[in-house]
């Protein structure tokens, strides 16, 4: 059975808060269980934050213009993004607190300047997030520091991706790609979960997986059916808090529910063959049919075929095995409608 590689986003859902991300990172840590069957079921691998460096996000009209919702945590967009920074050192925390719990942690890097954390601690992985595959000179300096990488699509299409896997791979081979569709939430009809299975095909070498926007959990337990390797979701502690991203985000109840279905999924998928599994044996001798007779039958006839018919349980002859009994002699009488044994038969 392959092992699912989870990923819990917190992304800014921490709103600006070490103490709220520590929350997000001891939920999906808990334990899961499948209380019909009582399997115990592994829970995320790991937690993922972001970091940006507001001097390289956006230009400086952008940054200052009036950003006055329901979301803001600041009076314009500068002041509203550098709310929700942690620093350097508050990621660490956040990091120390994850691998404490077992998990790995992952970090999205949005600008050179935020290789600065990699002075405290050198997360698991790196992410690059879909709307950086076309910033070349990141990518080239996250390759550099030789952490395995995930690359997101969600912005990208196949140049795009083949441009950011040439300047990775000058230094690496360690990477993941990430089907996404960067629409929040995305809608049924754009997320064509296929190109998981084009990105099997054409990008083997590298794990696939799935990073999923759309509302509830089954768009990630279909990915598994279909390959993918790794899922992401972004995870919260409350989906009613103030914040863009909380709504499409899954609270505890949603992040409990995906991980037992994606784990019970790893169950399900089993083995490339078709075989009677051991655990059918019960109900095929209770409901499957064996040849029986048609008629009141007396000792020393000889059974032709149309004397036969088949019925319930499976445990006698079957029709492939007709000719271990057409033309046999019986030893003693059988009723109508009853199975026909081989101590029936001589």
């Amino acid at each position: 059975m392959k092992e699912t590689y989870i990923i819990g986003e917190i992304g800014q859902n921490h709103n600006g808060s070490v103490d709220i991300a520590k929350l997000i990172v001891e939920l999906v840590s808990r334990p899961v269980r499948e209380d019909v069957f009582g399997i115990e079921l592994k829970p995320m691998n790991a937690v993922k934050l972001t970091k940006r460096d507001l001097r390289e996000e956006l230009t400086v009209s952008q940054m200052n213009r009036i950003y006055d919702n329901a979301n803001s945590f600041g009076r314009t967009y500068g002041e509203h993004r550098a709310a929700l920074e942690l620093s350097d050192e508050e990621h660490f925390e956040v990091y120390k607190y994850a691998k404490s719990l077992g998990l790995d942690f992952i970090e999205t890097l949005c600008a050179t300047g935020c290789l600065s954390l990699l002075r405290l601690f050198t997360p698991d992985r790196l992410k690059v997030a879909s709307r950086d595959l076309t910033n070349l000179p990141l990518l080239e300096a996250l390759a550099e520091t030789k952490i395995p990488i995930i690359l997101s699509t969600g912005m990208a299409g196949k140049e795009e991706l083949d441009d950011a896997l040439e300047v990775i791979t000058k230094y690496h081979s360690d990477i993941s790609i990430l089907h996404c569709v960067s629409q929040y939430p995305t809608q049924p009809d754009n997320l064509n979960l296929n190109t998981i299975l084009y990105l099997k095909e054409h990008y083997g070498q590298y794990k696939i997986g799935f990073s999923d926007h759309t509302i509830g959990i089954s768009a990630p337990v279909v990915a598994i059916g279909m390959g993918a390797e790794i899922i992401e979701k972004h995870v919260t502690i409350d989906r009613r808090m103030k914040g863009t991203d909380q709504a499409g985000s899954l609270g505890p109840d949603g992040v409990n529910r995906m991980i037992r279905d994606i784990r019970v999924a790893e169950h399900w998928l089993g083995t490339k063959d078709l075989y009677i599994d051991k655990s059918v044996a019960v109900s095929r001798e209770k409901l499957e049919r064996s040849i029986a007779s048609k008629r009141d039958m007396k000792a020393g006839e000889v059974l032709a075929k149309e004397d036969l018919h088949m019925l319930s349980p499976g445990d006698g002859y079957k029709w492939r095995d007709l000719d271990k009994v057409v033309g046999k002699t019986l030893t003693q009488d059988i009723p109508a409608n009853e199975i026909i044994y081989s101590k029936h038969l001589m």
